[in-house]
């Protein structure tokens, strides 16, 4: 039988880890003291996540800091440092305490416009210490507060690149909060993502490195909706056809709505997306029309018609399992 693999998902935060959070904003880390979280409270919390899998079908989810709490931009860069390991040690205590229904992807520690060289040791010490699986990557750690870092295409961020392919592991690239009163962190998330796509897709980093996992999440951001577009700029540079491009690329399917999702396997493949949910998240909302939460998606995608067998098992499983290459589901 076929594993449902919800392969983006965030921890749910106890009270204490809030109280942390407030004392490391207001104190801006200066001292910084750990909090206690009791593992009643860590294992409260990570139940409630299970109740719902257990609702919705859904095996195994990978579990990663909640991105819009991540707290990139603020200074100093110490804030981002303390809290970034709470939250992994969090992932990594909910991960231990259930080991049958969770794995465990990384936050980094990134700080406004400073080189990602600066997340290395996080990472290496979560994926190789504690059997972290993969991370999380914001393409803007300034979240709008100042001049953002190059794009994702330029060598900026080729020490992060490098490390990732020696690890084995996959990047979600999936921004934080949003310091801009014009755009709220739910469409700096969408626009990030495209900004993201132009920018890889318009440079040579998959030729310097072709082991290298991206993960685009909510379905690529407003890309799948403006193909023609970006073929043409394709066909008017010449090279390599946009469609083409876009395959080096994995994404998965946070979007929350059959026709986004339709387009989406229609525009990429049905073994380029892998099935994701947030759940609970901003999606957890009830529809009125179907009756169950936004982000109760397995149904949906099993009622797409041109779907194949096939096609729903690589969606559910096979693409996270090709893809995550230290995920080890027999440990499930």
């Amino acid at each position: 039988m076929s594993l449902v693999i919800d392969s983006h998902a965030h921890v749910v935060i106890p009270p204490a880890s809030y109280r942390y959070m407030a004392e490391l904003v207001g104190n801006r880390g200066n001292p910084s003291l750990l909090p206690r979280l009791a593992d009643d409270d860590v294992r409260a919390a990570g139940q409630s996540i299970i109740d719902i899998m257990d609702r919705v079908g859904t095996d195994i989810q990978f579990l990663s800091p909640r991105p819009y709490l991540q707290m990139h931009s603020v200074k100093p860069a110490r804030v981002t440092q303390a809290w970034t390991r709470h939250m992994n040690d969090l992932v990594q205590r909910t991960v231990a305490l259930f080991p049958k229904r969770f794995r465990a992807v990384a936050g980094l520690p990134q700080y406004r416009d400073t080189s990602p060289a600066n997340c290395i040791p996080e990472l290496e010490f979560r994926v190789k210490e504690q059997g972290f699986i993969g991370c999380l990557l914001n393409p803007d750690p300034t979240e709008g507060d100042g001049e953002p870092p190059p794009g994702l295409g330029d060598e900026f961020w080729y020490p992060l690149y490098e490390t990732l392919c020696e690890l084995d592991v996959p990047a979600l690239v999936h921004s934080a909060g949003s310091c801009s009163p014009r755009e709220s962190y739910t469409l700096k998330f969408i626009n990030e993502e495209s900004i993201a796509i132009t920018s890889l897709l318009d440079s040579r980093v998959f030729d310097d490195f072709p082991d290298l996992k991206l993960i685009i999440p909510h379905g690529g951001g407003a890309i799948p909706y403006h193909m023609g577009r970006f073929r043409a700029w394709t066909l008017r540079k010449g090279g390599e056809y946009f469609d083409d491009k876009l395959k080096r690329l994995h994404f998965d399917t946070t979007t929350y709505d059959q026709n986004a999702l339709e387009l989406l396997f229609k525009t990429v493949g049905a073994d380029r997306v892998l099935f994701a949910t947030e759940k609970p998240g901003t999606g957890s909302a009830r529809d009125p029309v179907s009756g169950r939460d936004l982000d109760d998606l397995k149904p949906v995608i099993e009622n797409i018609a041109f779907l194949s067998q096939e096609d729903r098992r690589n969606i559910f499983e096979c693409n996270c399992r090709r893809l995550y290459g230290r995920f080890r589901p027999d440990e499930a």
